[in-house]
């Protein structure tokens, strides 16, 4: 997506940056899209930054199949590493790094249950404890991993040991970053 200006086509909700408050954009709101991946909209509003769920996405006036989809998705390969690929389309609204090459993944562990049932735990953290987004970003892991075939059950902790710092940063996240 470009950073041009849009003009809401309908009331939408939102959720604010960085305080992470549910909110909603009335109809006719100019925004601007800063950022768009892992099926989100990040957009600047006069009231500050918000981010738009794909589920809204309409409301742009953007076709929400031009977005990715979270329909059940086909493993192809093992399953860790087809949760390690949903991971990576998970987004910061305000970073254009993916969590896992952020480094904010710490563990990844998958288990059957007793009673069959493929249970999926990540341990994540942020790159500031207070960050207000955490929730929803450990909330968009959970879903991303879920629409996975062979899934069941998915969790994801958010947790602080060891604290995040930058040297926790894919060479590919650096990259994008600017940083190497």
């Amino acid at each position: 997506m470009d950073s041009r200006e849009l003009t809401l086509t309908r009331d939408c909700d939102a959720i604010q940056i960085p305080s992470g408050n549910p909110i909603t954009l009335p109809i006719g709101t100019s925004v601007i899209i800063t950022q768009s991946l892992g099926g989100t909209c990040t957009v600047a509003t006069q009231a500050g930054l918000a981010r738009i769920d794909e589920k809204d996405i309409d409301a742009l006036g953007i076709d929400p199949a031009a977005l990715q989809q979270q329909e059940k998705k086909a493993v192809d390969g093992s399953l860790e590493e087809a949760v390690w690929n949903q991971l990576k389309t998970v987004f910061d609204p305000e970073i254009p790094v993916n969590v896992v090459d952020l480094g904010l993944i710490y563990d990844c562990l998958i288990d059957k249950s007793d009673a069959g049932q493929t249970n999926v735990r990540v341990k994540m953290t942020l790159t500031a404890p207070g960050c207000g987004m955490g929730p929803t970003i450990a909330a968009d892991a959970r879903q991303k991993v879920l629409v996975l075939d062979g899934v069941d059950e998915a969790e994801v902790d958010l947790v602080w040991d060891p604290p995040w710092n930058q040297s926790m940063i894919s060479e590919a996240g650096r990259m994008k970053l600017g940083l190497i």
